[in-house]
């Protein structure tokens, strides 16, 4: 058979697939249910093209180009909506606090559950560095990871003089619809504060022209009610995206260079394990059953590992919190909103600590020791601020980690072959974490709604 009928019938198949998937959709099926065989076979899938052609072959990679319609269209449907659902729903959070008092209580218990599991996961992946004994001098440099290195060292130039606090001052929105269009690296915090500047505006309000804050009200309230319905449609792309996503990674991974860097991606998926654990513990603290939580999470957190992207989850993150877990609206809207750009655990935690500890000892410095550990933890609870919540979020957050500490770059562009199968792990991390915030928050609000959050049938459902 030439390429093109190979490619054809690999096309084929997978339309197939995508056909199971809607009959079961038509036999309703539980949405966590087509997620999960949608994850599955997408995996199996994927390998059968890697073993049967290799993952640079020309079928393999025109199969995986069409292929991507559906994966990189889903992604691009979700990310379409996230600027709009930050905006509606950090105002449309003010319009339902009964008192500023409770917006400072929220804000404040949402910040310390992202910065503190930081500070946590920092540890945890300086801890793993010291486990499997990762040493940098031993990574091997290529054609691909010398052209990465030459790339990072510009980036490092536009960061290297940015201190502290001008990176705060970077969050303030300058024009806000070049912010609302994602023209910057920090939009996503800047329309986080723009929208609660409004949110501030319209309790103001609300206090002097009661007439004019009910018709903004019902203003916010219907544009709610229409971007929660696209939502709503978009999420029925879920299953068919996953698929050809997780199909996409499976089939073009380079297995040369996973085994290569093996104990790299061993230690780094051992640090996000620990960490899930952590959260875990911590929602049993708050009198959650770990085991109904894993249910209810299981399709965002798929959709975060396969799509690599914490922005396009937010739909997916806000749904499950307010529909599955029981999580009081306006809650859920600060943690997931603020959970894109502040306290990522896995991109702005666990990944720039880990590299900065590999590094240290390359140049003469004595990672073991506390005042040294203090100071990485430090710099990345900082430097967690503002990072991306797409895929590159955790290279930024390593050049400006990498940079503060006066450590080489390079290191950053060794490990670019395994970055993909590392990052998934990353940003399903990040998203559990902007969970748990909004779960412990409400929990200590007294605003966990546990009816909800014990009903095992309260799963998120695309309808």
């Amino acid at each position: 058979m030439t390429n093109l009928m190979l490619t054809l019938l690999v096309i084929l198949v997978f339309i197939g697939l995508m056909f199971v998937l809607y009959k079961m959709q038509a036999k309703h099926v539980t949405f966590s249910k087509r997620v999960f065989i949608a994850l599955g076979i997408g995996i199996i899938f994927g390998l059968i093209l890697q073993f049967a052609f290799g993952n640079d072959h020309a079928v393999t990679l025109k199969a995986i180009e069409w292929t991507s319609i559906v994966g990189d269209g889903y992604v691009a449907f979700l990310q379409m909506l996230v600027m709009p659902l930050i905006f509606i729903s950090i105002v449309g959070a003010f319009t339902k606090l009964d008192t500023s008092k409770n917006l400072g209580k929220i804000s404040f218990n949402v910040l310390v559950v992202l910065i503190g599991t930081t500070a946590i996961a920092a540890l945890i992946g300086i801890a793993s560095v010291f486990l499997f004994n990762l040493d940098g001098a031993t990574f091997t440099k290529g054609a691909q990871e010398t052209a990465r290195i030459a790339e990072l060292s510009q980036r490092q130039d536009m960061v290297k003089d940015l201190t502290i606090p001008q990176q705060i001052v970077d969050f303030i929105p300058r024009n806000v619809f070049a912010d609302l269009a994602g023209t910057r690296s920090t939009s996503t915090i800047a329309v986080v504060i723009f929208s609660a500047f409004v949110g501030m505006a319209y309790l103001g309000v609300k206090r002097k022209k009661e007439k004019e804050a009910e018709f903004f009200l019902k203003l916010i309230q219907s544009l709610d009610a229409i971007i929660m319905r696209i939502v709503t449609l978009v999420l029925r792309l879920t299953p068919y995206g996953i698929l050809a996503l997780i199909m996409k990674v499976s089939a073009t991974s380079d297995l040369n260079a996973i085994i290569n860097l093996g104990k790299f991606v061993l230690a780094s998926y051992a640090a996000l394990i620990a960490m899930f654990i952590i959260h875990l513990i911590i929602l049993v603290f708050y009198k959650v059953n770990p085991k109904t939580y894993i249910k209810k999470v299981f399709p965002v957190l798929s959709f975060a590992f396969t799509a690599r992207s914490s922005a396009g989850a937010l739909p997916l993150n806000i749904e499950t919190q307010r529909k599955a877990l029981g999580v009081d609206d306006a809650i859920a809207n600060f943690a997931a909103s603020f959970g894109l750009s502040i306290g990522q655990n896995g991109c702005a935690g666990i990944y720039p600590a880990m590299l900065a500890a590999i590094v240290a000892p390359t140049v003469g410095i004595d990672v073991h020791s506390i005042t040294y550990i203090a100071m990485i933890v430090a710099i990345v609870s900082i430097s967690s601020f503002g990072v991306a919540g797409v895929g590159g979020g955790a290279t930024f957050a390593s050049l400006i980690v990498l940079g503060s500490l006066n450590l080489p770059v390079e290191i950053v562009g060794l490990v670019i072959s395994v970055e993909p199968l590392i990052d998934m792990g990353r940003t399903a991390l990040n998203v559990n974490d902007s969970i748990l915030a909004g779960v412990v928050t409400s929990r200590r609000l007294n605003l966990l709604d546990d009816a909800i959050l014990n009903d095992s049938d309260a799963v998120i459902e695309s309808h």
